[in-house]
């Protein structure tokens, strides 16, 4: 059976990570609302910085193509219905960071949330993206305050759930 995952968490809290563990364990898919607004900030002179101003751009960016066209959601169904159809991958992990899409995409293909919390890391409020990351009723917590090697024991312990259901 295929699962389709939401994943979200701070900047730097360790979902890539999470998610390479879970690779371990399971054939992994992998992609973000903001694969494609990345693209196109590159094109308009973004060099693929992580700094305030760039969260702040990439996720402006995002709001506008959101508005105009729909697009990082299109994109979205498209990587799902590729992984329904094509894939032989077993899990599917989307990153999105504003409620709003979580909702709409959990609601329309049925999707489980994750949030990766770690303790250790400051909020980002400079953007509405990232602000909004904890403002949402996640199915699963995985705290990631510890070592990588206890991640690495939540992401195995996590494959077991998810398989059991």
């Amino acid at each position: 059976m295929k699962h389709i995952l939401i994943i979200n968490g701070l900047g730097g809290s360790g979902k890539d990570q999470f998610v390479t563990y879970c690779s371990q364990f399971l054939s992994v898919y992998n992609i973000s609302s903001v694969d494609k607004v990345k693209e196109a900030a590159k094109i308009l002179g973004w060099n693929g910085e992580k700094d305030e101003m760039s969260r702040w751009f990439l996720s402006m960016l995002k709001y506008l193509s959101s508005k105009y066209n729909d697009y990082p959601y299109k994109y979205i169904e498209n990587r799902i219905n590729y992984f329904l159809g094509n894939s032989k991958h077993d899990i599917m992990f989307i990153h999105i960071r504003e409620p709003e899409e979580i909702d709409r995409v959990k609601n329309n293909f049925g999707c489980k949330t994750i949030l990766i919390k770690n303790n250790n890391i400051d909020p980002i409020t400079t953007n509405d993206a990232d602000a909004g990351v904890e403002n949402y009723n996640y199915d699963f917590v995985i705290d990631n305050s510890g070592t990588l090697g206890d991640l690495k024991k939540k992401a195995f312990g996590f494959i077991n759930i998810i398989i059991g259901e």
